[in-house]
């Protein structure tokens, strides 16, 4: 099968770049193109300023669907990320470009995941590590190295001493990892505080315009990604966010709730989890990935931050 306009596709790659356009890429970014990508080391080869550059706009996880849309003779691919919500931008999801290779045909029998605040069906498993890799056999070689918490594999069997089988999109027999690395897809959205607790293990990850991953993430990737870690499919961007999400009254948020931030007259530019109780306006702490210390932090919520707080909303 070959890559069509107007079919979909999925993610072949631990992590897939979504860029604004083939032509905004930089020679710093060679990394990221690659089939398979190394995301780390274009994160760790990029200076503060590259890490914030907008000619990123998101992510896409390993076996992540998209509709591919165009394609370029040059080897890159128009598509739209159909798991990640973009009601401003396409109604059907995402849009950017990427490398072809990066993408293998959709198979016909797969099935799709959930849109809007669910839970994902019963079947695929959810990886829970940080980051691990999938190897060719139990301790062996890794193949797909850099797999991020909450890609969703399909077992192909049991676990054989303390490893599992899973199917790989692109690959032709199943690659392992730690069977302790994974867990059941969820089949109820969880609390609020679990989602916390797997936000606050990416403290100090770098902060990245436009990232999903454990390498480098934005404040709303972080949302994202968290959430999706317990297979609810929440928008990408922090605007959408709110849309998706419901308002609380100031005062009776909860740990592992949402705070939104805007400028007077602008839509909503920066979002962070509640990471502790509130106490009065100036007790208020915050868990996000922060543009200005350039990484994902727990904090007191800053006086320019509470400023431009706009709003408290549930999942």
């Amino acid at each position: 099968m070959k890559l069509q306009p107007g079919r979909e596709a999925v993610v072949r790659v631990a992590v897939a770049t979504l860029w604004s356009r083939p032509e905004a890429v930089r020679p710093v970014d060679r990394p990221a193109l690659d089939a398979p990508a190394d995301v780390a080391a274009w994160i760790s080869g990029m200076d503060a300023d590259q890490q914030v550059g907008e000619c990123v706009l998101s992510q896409l996880l390993l076996g992540e669907r998209v509709l591919v849309t165009a394609l370029r003779p040059d080897g890159w691919a128009h598509v739209v990320a159909v798991e990640q919500p973009a009601a401003r931008l396409d109604p059907r999801g995402y849009p950017g470009w990427l490398p072809a290779a990066q993408l293998t045909p959709r198979p016909a029998d797969d099935t799709p995941a959930p849109a809007g605040n669910q839970a994902a069906p019963v079947g695929p498993w959810v990886v829970d590590a940080t980051v691990t890799a999938l190897r060719a056999a139990p301790a062996g070689e890794p193949v797909v190295a850099g797999v991020i918490l909450g890609t969703r594999l399909t077992p192909t069997g049991p676990p054989v001493d303390g490893w599992r089988p899973v199917h790989a999109p692109g690959q032709d027999r199943p690659l392992w990892l730690p069977d302790a690395h994974l867990v059941p897809s969820p089949t109820a959205p969880p609390p609020p505080a679990d989602v916390l607790t797997v936000a606050a293990r990416l403290r100090d990850v770098a902060y990245v315009w436009g990232g999903v991953s454990a390498y480098g993430i934005d404040c709303s990737g972080l949302v994202h990604l968290a959430w999706r870690r317990f297979g609810v499919v929440l928008p990408r961007d922090a605007a959408d966010q709110a849309g998706a999400t419901t308002p609380l009254p100031l005062g009776t948020e909860r740990v592992g709730d949402l705070y939104f931030f805007a400028r007077p007259g602008r839509q909503i530019h920066h979002i962070g989890f509640v990471s502790a109780a509130p106490d009065g306006d100036a007790d208020r702490r915050i868990l996000h990935a922060c543009y200005r210390h350039r990484r994902v932090l727990e904090e007191a919520m800053p006086a320019d931050r509470t400023a431009t707080l706009v709003g408290a909303h549930r999942v």
